[in-house]
């Protein structure tokens, strides 16, 4: 399935773009699963005033999506219409500030907002070299590792919204609950200020390399994964009741449930979107119906599936014990 071409007329009504914008592109390509279909068109703005003045220029119903090192994210095999957002080189700035702050674009991987702030002697951001995305996903689904969460350091926020307008945030206006915040679901992250406190660069990196260690002994980090898959039960741990419902080493299609960590699935032979994502359904009722609970998806699935494919409803309702 080809989606229609947008780039061709959406450069003309935008003669003052300065980003880079192109039809069809592979979002296979830029996620970790290296699953899933085309962007119908995909936009990487020069800098904010470019992604502001894009977005308060386009047609109101036309459907963007923005996404980030694509860590967390399972595009479905049809692909994504409409315009897909992706920041880059305009939005990836890492500046140490006085008071024991820095301050970040969206687009830089979490890891290496980590090793800045090491460097600079501002500890209490160390658990972000546990977490595989960027900070605009960070942002987004208060991202959190061992014991600390983006709300517990997070000070400030930048954000364009789809008219254009650009606006900023306090803690308070991020609304962070467990992996989720309030912010509309519309307006695009650009910028996070975060809060740290004073501390020895060697004792900050020992910390790191303990976070560091820690995930390559107990996740599959070497394999093609979007991370956690399903968000933890208040009370429960996912990857437990993963494995008490049987379904270590699982497999639908060319997908799998790691038999190292099971709330992590695996595109291990060749797997489509489809295949994880059935998987995924087939996981979750299997421990519905082995706890009673319901696993609530932690990674973000987008787009259409191919004809004849199932979308993600249609799968759990479709799926048996």
């Amino acid at each position: 399935m080809t989606l229609p071409d947008l780039s061709a007329d959406l450069k003309a009504s935008l003669p003052e773009l300065r980003g880079r914008l192109a039809s069809g592109q592979k979002l296979a390509d830029v996620t970790w699963f290296r699953v899933g279909g085309p962007a119908q068109a995909l936009f990487s703005p020069a800098d904010e005033a470019d992604l502001a003045y894009f977005l308060a220029n386009i047609p109101a119903d036309l459907p963007v999506t923005v996404i980030g090192l694509g860590s967390n994210l399972l595009v479905r095999d049809g692909g994504v219409e409409g315009v897909v957002i992706r920041l880059g080189k305009g939005f990836a700035g890492i500046t140490p500030e006085p008071g024991h702050r820095i301050r970040a674009g969206t687009a830089v991987p979490d890891v290496k907002v980590a090793r800045a702030a090491a460097d600079a002697g501002i500890a209490g951001l160390a658990f972000y070299r546990g977490i595989p995305g960027s900070i605009g996903g960070a942002l987004r689904m208060n991202a959190g590792a061992h014991g600390r969460e983006t709300k517990d350091v997070l000070i400030g926020a930048r954000a364009v919204d789809r008219s254009g307008n650009i606006h900023e945030l306090s803690l308070a206006d991020m609304g962070f609950t467990y992996r989720h915040s309030e912010v509309p679901a519309d307006w695009i992250l650009t910028e996070a200020i975060y809060q740290g406190t004073p501390g020895e660069p060697a004792d900050i990196l020992k910390e790191m390399d303990e976070v560091a260690d820690y995930r390559e002994k107990n996740q599959p980090i070497k394999e093609r994964t979007g991370g956690s898959t399903f968000k933890n039960p208040p009370g429960y741990s996912a990857w437990k009741l993963i494995d008490e419902a049987g379904c270590r080493g699982f497999r639908v299609g060319g997908a799998k449930v790691s038999e190292m960590h099971c709330n992590f699935l695996i595109n291990d032979a060749g797997a489509t979107a489809e295949d994880i994502e059935r998987l995924g359904e087939t996981v979750r009722a299997r421990v519905k119906g082995r706890s009673g609970i319901t696993l609530q998806w932690e990674i973000i699935r987008l787009g259409k599936p191919l004809p004849g494919g199932a979308t993600g409803e249609a799968l759990a309702e479709a799926e048996t014990i």
